[in-house]
């Protein structure tokens, strides 16, 4: 999978650290990882948690990426803002049962963590073990394999109701705030990593045409 790392303003100290212990955990299970920032307190593109959200979906609906790890402080308002958009079906998990269950049962795209609340001593030790148990088994073999078919059946019932409660993603990136789109892909690196990896073409062309 290509998995996209996505931080926001508060937690972007926190942006290299994360990264690393991502690779450490993903590279040798076969995994790519992009990292679109924001990088470091210092990184003048600021991101709000909300356009974590609009970001994860511009990569999740074009194909750039197969699955984006996120957060905020909680975990919870990221998680929320990634929900709000099409395409998009984000967990929350801060320790490695709720990753390697999510994973199983919910199979989403996207995860978010808390990396302020319970992030002290040890806290890329157990981001590790999340990533471990996150990606180390295919998505939604099921738990406890019993259940594999019922759980199966309800992920497509939901991404169903999604179909029926979203808005399309193109509609999306048209009407909404159009600074606040630039804001979501206004760091630099993000042309580089972005459309490379778009399946897209009316996604790419859009964004395109947004950062020209």
């Amino acid at each position: 999978m290509k998995i996209a790392l996505i931080n926001e303003n508060s937690q972007a100290p926190k942006n290299e650290l994360i990264f690393e212990t991502l690779k450490k955990a993903a590279e040798p299970l076969g995994h790519e990882c992009f990292n679109y920032g924001r990088y470091s307190a210092e990184d003048p593109h600021e991101r709000t948690y909300v356009q974590e959200g609009l970001l994860a979906a511009i990569l999740l609906n074009s194909g750039a990426a197969d699955f984006v790890i996120t957060g905020c402080g909680t975990g919870m308002g990221a998680m929320l803002a990634l929900n709000s958009f099409p395409g998009v079906m984000c967990g929350w998990a801060h320790e490695p049962l709720e990753a390697y269950l999510f994973a199983q049962v919910n199979a989403g795209n996207a995860l978010s963590m808390p990396f302020a609340m319970d992030f002290g001593w040890g806290a890329e030790v157990n981001l590790q073990y999340m990533f471990e148990r996150l990606l180390g088994t295919p998505m939604g073999a099921g738990y406890p394999e019993a259940w594999a078919g019922a759980e199966k059946r309800n992920r497509g019932v939901l991404a169903e109701v999604k179909k029926v409660t979203h808005t399309d993603i193109m509609t999306v990136l048209k009407n909404i705030d159009q600074d606040f789109l630039k804001g979501a892909i206004a760091e630099p690196t993000f042309p580089e990593l972005f459309f490379p990896n778009c399946k897209d073409e009316a996604i790419a062309d859009y964004i395109r045409s947004v950062l020209a």
